[in-house]
């Protein structure tokens, strides 16, 4: 066997192999040997039909499972040799096997990107401090109190107010057509000032007595969320047959016991400001692992493997159906094709998957693994996340080898951000003045953008 190599790219390569015809002569003499003792044809014995008569039968059947079989028995050593990092399957250029001539084909395969040394001690990542506010604290109070209201109807004779929940019947008529039916609703609930038809309609609502009935003329935007009112001017028939107010729970140690975890008014303020703290951290370790992946990436330069974009694509395409069809949309009913969508999310799959291989190779330069303790926890989190005990999680994983494998590369890449992070020089930072270095810093990425095109 002799094998040549094209290097396509860094993370291409075709193997260009030929296998003598000696070989090719000699496979095909045991194929037709072992086709003569099975081979049934009409005017001959069983085992003695002539050579001549099976190659004018089958001899395209036994070139391909000879040429199938060359390539079995040639090609892992091929790759061992000259693509020990190949990912994914090979493409092949196979020529006619010919009687008694050498027998020529092409595999070219993707290689893993071999990735130079990363330097992580070099990383200076500016980590924004942010901090939850009395004001959000207040908002959150405020929400809750919402959320434990009730309504209760209005005592006194007066009309709809901003803030009243009113109990409408409504039916819209086009102002064009005259076709009624448009909107119609039957006991509706209009927080007024809420817009949540429109803002112009609640404040004609507003002022409105239980009982009345009064017409409302609305024009709706262009974008309107729901396409059957999108820009038309609708009059609508409003009555009004309740109109009720909110009435809030006071702001007291009563309001934390009513949601069962707390005792005192503080402890509900004190939890809230932890769970605005802990969603600020969560932000704060998103921005600086966005910086981590910036600078590794302008460290080190390498090609990406298109095996490796398009098994990111496929993935991305999939979560984006998913994601449609439970809205009961598809590609087509948005006006879009597979294959659309596939150069619209390439730059994407691409990025990640340049992410994924600095991962990696943090992980290898690094000589991290996945312990035994860092898979409990992996499981411990997992469990927590989707409320289930440690051990049903544990045992689905170890039923499935596959899905394990997986799990622990996710483990590791995690594993080896948080390293990155560890050895990376950390600054605290203003967020509002971290956040306006970061504009003028893509700002200027993307004014070098046309340059670096020529």
């Amino acid at each position: 066997m002799d094998v040549t190599v094209e290097n396509k790219n860094s993370v291409t390569r075709t193997l260009n192999v030929v296998i003598p015809a000696e070989k090719v002569t000699k496979e095909m003499d045991a194929a037709y040997d072992e086709l003569r003792k099975q081979a049934k044809i009409k005017g001959f014995r069983p085992g003695k039909a002539p050579r001549g008569v099976l190659e004018n039968l089958y001899r395209k059947e036994v070139g391909a499972d000879v040429a199938e079989k060359l390539v079995r028995g040639s090609l892992p050593d091929a790759l061992r040799e000259h693509a020990p990092r190949m990912i994914g399957t090979p493409r092949f250029d196979m020529k006619e096997l010919v009687k008694g001539a050498e027998f020529r084909y092409s595999a070219t395969v993707d290689l893993m990107p071999e990735i130079p040394e990363l330097n992580l001690e070099a990383l200076v990542l500016k980590r924004p401090k942010y901090q939850a506010s009395e004001e959000e604290i207040a908002s959150q109070l405020e929400m809750l109190r919402k959320n434990m209201g009730h309504l209760n109807p209005i005592e006194e004779d007066r009309p709809a107010r901003e803030g009243d929940f009113v109990l409408v019947d409504y039916e819209g008529a086009d102002e064009e057509s005259q076709n009624a039916g448009i909107g119609k609703a039957e006991d509706f609930t209009v927080e007024l000032g809420a817009g949540k038809i429109l803002q112009d309609f609640d404040s004609q609502v507003a002022g409105m007595r239980k009982g009345e009935t009064k017409l409302v003329p609305l024009t709706f935007p262009e974008d309107y969320f729901k396409q059957d009112l999108a820009g038309k001017s609708v009059t609508f028939k409003v009555t009004v047959k309740d109109i009720r107010e909110q009435v809030l729970p006071a702001l007291d140690d009563d309001l934390a016991q009513d949601l069962g975890d707390y005792q005192t008014i503080d402890e509900l303020k004190a939890a809230i400001l932890k769970n605005l703290q802990d969603g600020y951290d969560k932000r704060a370790d998103s921005v600086t692992e966005e910086q981590v992946y910036r600078q590794l990436l302008d460290q080190v330069s390498f090609e990406v493997p298109d095996t490796l974009v398009e098994s990111e694509l496929d993935a991305i395409l999939e979560e984006s159906e998913r994601a449609l069809s439970y809205r009961n949309l598809s590609f087509e009913g948005i006006g879009m094709d597979r294959d659309k969508m596939r150069e619209r999310y390439r730059e994407t799959a691409e990025k990640q998957v340049r992410r994924y291989l600095i991962l990696d190779a943090i992980a290898e330069q690094a000589r991290l693994e996945v312990t035994e303790e860092l898979l409990d926890k992996g499981f411990e989190n997992m469990a927590a996340a989707i409320r289930q005990s440690k051990e049903v999680i544990r045992e689905h994983y170890t039923k499935d080898r596959e899905q394990l494998s997986i799990f622990k590369h996710t483990l590791l890449q995690k594993e080896a951000l948080a390293h990155a992070r560890r050895l990376a020089r950390m600054e605290d930072v203003d967020p509002e003045a971290l956040a306006a270095e970061t504009e003028k810093a893509e700002g200027a990425d993307s004014a070098e953008k046309p340059a670096e095109a020529e």
